[in-house]
C-alpha cells in the first residue's frame, strides 16, 4: 500500500501530541517536586545563623554539651599580690584552649582589709571579672581552702547555666604554672563524678588512696564541692596543711573512688633538686614552687611560649 504525505502528515500528528502532552506532565511534575524541595531547604535552613559577610564567631566552646569539657581553676593568692595576677593573667590569656572545652581562671582570696584593695581590686575585677573574694579572714591553714570549694555551688547556681556549671574543680598555687591543653588531654579519659586528682604526697608514693593530693594543684569533680557545702566532715576538721587536710576529709567521708596520679607530669621545679623534683620535659601538666621570675624564665623558654608571636613591624625580638 502506498502512503499519501498527507496520510502520513496524519499518522504523525497523533504520537506527536501524545508526545508533547507527556513532556507538560513531566514538567508539572517536577516543577511540584522543586517547590517542595525548596520548602524542605528553607526548613532545613531556619535555624542555620547567617553572618551577613560578617566572619563567624570563634570559640573555644560554642554551646554548652554533654561533650563540653568545663574547667574552673581557682587560684589561691592574697589581695595585695597585683603584680602576680597581671603576670599570671598574660600566662593563661595567651594559652591556647582545645575546642570544645571551656576553662575558666579565676583569683581567690578572703575579705579586704585595707583601703587600697577596695579600690584597686574593684578596678581589677571591673577590668578583668576574673576574682573571687570569699567571706573569710585571709589564712592558708585554717580553712580557707574548705571555704572556696563549699562556696561553689551557690556561687555558680544560675539557673541558665549548665548543671553542673563546671565538671572540674582545681585548686592551684600562685607559683604554680599550668599547660591547659596537658590538663584538658589528661582529664579527658577520666569520670566526672568522685574525682580526686593530683599529685600524689609523699612523693615517693604512687598510690592515690594511700595518702593525698599536694596543695600545689590538685582538682576534683563539681559533686565533691556539693558534698563539702554539705556535709558536716569538714566543718569539724578546718586547721592543718590544708592538702593534707582535704585529703583527711575525702578519706573519712570516703569520697574520691575514682583518683588519678598525674606524678610526674606534676612537679616541682627541678632546683634545689629533691625526691619530688626531676628536670623539665614535654610531657608536662604542671611545674610548681616558681617562688623568682628567673625560674619562671627558664619554665616558660622551655615549653617556647612565645613562638606564636606575630612579626610586625612595630617591634624586633631577637
Amino acid at each position: 500500500m502506498r502512503y499519501t504525505p498527507r496520510s502520513q502528515g496524519k499518522k504523525l500528528l497523533v504520537p506527536s501530541f501524545f508526545f508533547i502532552l507527556a513532556i507538560c506532565v513531566l514538567a508539572f511534575i517536577n516543577e511540584i517536586r522543586f517547590d517542595s524541595l525548596l520548602s524542605f531547604g528553607r526548613c532545613a535552613l531556619s535555624n542555620v545563623p547567617m553572618n551577613n559577610g560578617e566572619p563567624p564567631l570563634l570559640s573555644s566552646s560554642s554551646s554548652s554539651s554533654d561533650d563540653e569539657i568545663r574547667i574552673l581553676i581557682g587560684i589561691l593568692t592574697l589581695p595585695d599580690q597585683y603584680p602576680r595576677r597581671h603576670f599570671l593573667r598574660m600566662i593563661y590569656g595567651t594559652q591556647a584552649v582545645p575546642e570544645g572545652v571551656k576553662i575558666d581562671v579565676k583569683f581567690v582570696f578572703c575579705n579586704l582589709t585595707k583601703e587600697d584593695q577596695k579600690v584597686l581590686v574593684a578596678l581589677e575585677i571591673m577590668r578583668y571579672d576574673d576574682i573571687i573574694i570569699l567571706n573569710c579572714n585571709e589564712n592558708m591553714n585554717k580553712g580557707k581552702t574548705y571555704t572556696y570549694f563549699s562556696s561553689l555551688p551557690d556561687l555558680f547556681n544560675e539557673t541558665n547555666s549548665p548543671n553542673p556549671p563546671y565538671q572540674y574543680i582545681m585548686k592551684a598555687d600562685d607559683d604554680t604554672y599550668i599547660r591547659l591543653e596537658s590538663l584538658v588531654a589528661s582529664l579527658r579519659p577520666l569520670p566526672r563524678e568522685d574525682l580526686y586528682y593530683g599529685y600524689v604526697i609523699p612523693c615517693q608514693s604512687m598510690d592515690p588512696f594511700v595518702h593525698y593530693m599536694s596543695g600545689m594543684g590538685y582538682l576534683v569533680s563539681w559533686d565533691i564541692a556539693v558534698w563539702l557545702k554539705d556535709s558536716d566532715i569538714p566543718k569539724k576538721h578546718l586547721e592543718g596543711p590544708e592538702d593534707k587536710v582535704f585529703g583527711d576529709w575525702m578519706k573519712e567521708g570516703r569520697r574520691g573512688k575514682n583518683r588519678f596520679n598525674a606524678k610526674w607530669s606534676i612537679y616541682n621545679f627541678p632546683e634545689p633538686p629533691t625526691k619530688c623534683t626531676h628536670e623539665l620535659w614535654p610531657d608536662t601538666i604542671a611545674v610548681h614552687l616558681l617562688k623568682n621570675q628567673e625560674k619562671w624564665i627558664r619554665t616558660l623558654n622551655y615549653f617556647n611560649v612565645t613562638s606564636n608571636l606575630k612579626p610586625s613591624k612595630l617591634y624586633h625580638i631577637p
